[in-house]
């Protein structure tokens, strides 16, 4: 399913396909106004995808209107990248705000069955990096074969391609990934990523909700959200990102060593533009900023070998998490700021966990 909507007047059309929808002659209007190319489940998944995309609130796991507990999923990670096993609640110090808080350790809450959201790039340059995916289907299979999970599919060009929705069926997500499809110019990672977390949050309470990215490191062509409204539907959701980016300017250059990109090849190379192009790379990285906002992992990868490697401790990570949380008492509206620590310094290498949430004017007692 193609969702694509474009336009100056984007927002009053919206606003129109809701209204409409609400009968069955609104309905014949709406079907004669889009095409028949958008018939069926399509129609309703375009108003769908562009009613999130434009700001609703979110229905579920929004902490300023419906919960009161913050979880903060943790991963406690040795020098070797492994994970630390064996801790208890004691063993953390949680702040809220530099305010210590009562931690919450569910035990239970750590084996919790699993919506995995799967984003991968297919626009832009990503097609180069089909070759490196391609274990992808049977690499995830340790996760989609667990019949408690469920997992959707994402492919993200210019336009989100729900490929496949939640499903308890590995075969069918497994069988999408094996034929990846060439996309257009376009990366709308940003709209795919508010997207997912959306239709994570929908998904039943006592699920992890999990979203794993596989894209490259900046946005190139989102037109419904911007990045500041994606972090915010992130954390509303309790969704925690899992990125897998690639960097076209890398994998190009190991392209040009290796020889197999010589139809990008050009006679003259201009030294001071491929500079440039680096600095503006390297100005936003909306994987790792979700990743480090959520509690998540950043691995990007060259290779084919690094893929797989960084995907085997992704499934290996999934269960690892110690599920920590707190209860804010008297909170202030607004951003807060969450910071863990090990209460006795080790040699532990790094914790990972959710670093913010927020607060609405009307969650406070």
């Amino acid at each position: 399913m193609q969702v694509g909507l474009a336009g100056n007047g984007l927002r009053h059309f919206v606003h129109l396909l809701n209204c409409m929808v609400r009968t069955c002659s609104g309905l014949l209007v709406v079907l004669f106004f889009l095409g028949p190319v958008f018939l069926g489940p399509v129609l309703l998944g375009s108003v769908l995808f562009a009613s999130a995309l434009l700001g609703q609130p979110a229905q579920e796991g929004d902490f300023s209107s419906q919960v009161n507990l913050v979880p903060v999923p943790t991963l406690v990670r040795d020098a070797k990248g492994d994970a630390v096993s064996g801790l208890v609640a004691n063993d953390f110090v949680l702040e809220d705000d530099g305010v210590q808080q009562t931690i919450h350790l569910d035990d239970a809450a750590a084996s919790e069955p699993i919506s995995l959201m799967v984003v991968v790039q297919c626009g832009s340059r990503a097609n180069r990096e089909f070759e490196r995916m391609a274990g992808l289907a049977s690499m995830l299979d340790p996760v989609l074969s667990d019949p408690e999970n469920e997992a959707a599919l994402l492919f993200v060009d210019s336009k989100l391609d729900l490929a496949q929705d939640f499903t308890h069926d590995a075969d069918k997500i497994e069988s999408r990934l094996k034929n990846i499809p060439q996309g257009d110019g376009g990366a709308a990672i940003v709209d795919a990523i508010a997207y997912s977390a959306r239709l994570l949050g929908r998904r039943d309470q006592g699920r992890q909700r999990v979203l794993l990215l596989i894209s490259e490191t900046r946005d190139h062509g989102s037109k419904f959200t911007k990045l500041d409204d994606a972090v915010s539907v992130v954390d509303a959701n309790n969704v925690t990102v899992y990125a897998l980016p690639f960097s076209p300017y890398v994998s190009q250059q190991l392209d040009v060593l290796r020889g197999t990109n010589r139809d990008e090849w050009t006679p003259g190379m201009d030294l001071l533009q491929k500079i440039e192009d680096v600095r503006q790379a390297m100005r936003k990285n909306i994987p790792r900023t979700l990743a480090d906002l959520t509690g998540g992992e950043y691995e990007s990868f060259a290779t084919k070998s690094n893929f797989e490697d960084h995907l085997i401790v992704f499934a290996n990570h999934l269960h690892a998490r110690y599920a920590l949380s707190f209860e804010p008492k008297d909170p202030h509206a607004g951003l807060h700021q969450i910071r863990v620590r090990l209460r006795t310094a080790s040699d532990y290498s790094s914790i990972l966990y959710r670093r913010t949430y927020w607060v609405g004017e009307g969650a406070r007692k």
